[in-house]
């Protein structure tokens, strides 16, 4: 058993960073043993080590096959902590979210993360994922009758997408939100473009998100 909380959340990170499943499904179950919530076990240790693995990526100093390998770790993890999760019932949300990734850009990790959060928070999720055309997230926000659309962005590329999705949200009268993330992203772009929220990270996006339902 480790000694601390805090070492047992840092060792949680790093066995995310390293991509070890094993050892981040041993950690999550130990936090679960010790008494640390599982919101905190996710927060400070598996998003703690997906940070880290993103700020690596955009230095070069990590590539694709590893961060998939951290995302996997990250997950075995999740797959641990998610079902003891506790919400409380005054902050679960309701509403339909569409979520995916901006056409031309397969990089989903961010996006996961905030639809897991999203989902934990109480919201029903409609993922359709990664390299997703303009008009692919308008016919599924009108179809599902969209309260939110989330749209990430890795790459520069990619991310002027973006507002022919909110245009054609406005052009069918879709009463949506949009919120938009991602590296290359920040609140500036997001008021440019016409979005109507930005989130830096999962917790912010979800904050975001609470804001535009409680509205």
């Amino acid at each position: 058993m480790l000694s601390s909380k805090e070492e047992l959340l840092e060792q949680l990170s790093n066995a995310v960073i390293e991509g070890d499943e094993d050892k981040c499904a041993e950690l999550a179950q130990e936090a679960l043993d010790v008494g640390i919530d599982p919101y905190e076990a996710i927060m400070k240790g598996c998003n703690k080590g997906m940070e880290i693995v993103s700020e690596k990526y955009e230095k070069k100093e990590m590539f694709v096959p590893e961060i998939l390998l951290s995302a996997d770790a990250m997950y075995a993890a999740l797959d641990i902590l998610r079902p003891h999760l506790k919400v409380d019932a005054s902050l679960t949300k309701t509403g339909n979210v569409v979520i995916g990734v901006a056409e031309g850009d397969i990089h989903d990790i961010g996006k996961n993360l905030v639809l897991m959060m999203l989902d934990v928070a109480g919201y029903t999720i409609y993922d359709v994922g990664r390299d997703v055309p303009v008009d692919t997230f308008v016919a599924k926000a009108a179809e599902v009758d969209a309260d939110v659309v989330a749209m990430s962005a890795l790459m520069t590329t990619s991310m002027i997408r973006m507002e022919p999705v909110i245009k054609g949200l406005k052009e069918k009268n879709l009463k949506a939100k949009v919120i938009i993330g991602g590296a290359p992203i920040s609140q500036n772009y997001a008021d440019k473009i016409g979005a109507d929220g930005y989130g830096k990270d999962a917790v912010e996006a979800v904050r975001v998100v609470n804001e535009f339902m409680e509205a």
